[in-house]
């Protein structure tokens, strides 16, 4: 099993681990809305993805009202 033979100094490890930076995340913009996402996801904004539509979005209205509803069911 090896073991190191010295201690290793604060210096030393930092220096070390100077190229361990965060990098910032990749961005792409959806062709339909124009809006930055990550790559290879459903833009958040339209639904769309690769051309077609993945998901359904509501509008404000039909939010407001789902939320309405979902309020007055759990009262009951």
């Amino acid at each position: 099993m090896a073991v190191p033979k010295r201690k290793t100094s604060k210096m030393k490890g930092r220096k070390r681990r100077t190229h361990y930076k965060a990098q910032a995340p990749t961005l792409s913009i959806c062709p339909r809305c124009k809006v930055h996402l990550r790559p290879h996801t459903a833009c958040p904004n339209c639904g769309y993805y690769r051309g077609r539509q993945v998901i359904t979005l509501l509008s404000k209205e039909e939010k407001k009202k789902a939320q309405d509803e979902a309020k007055a069911s759990g009262k009951e």
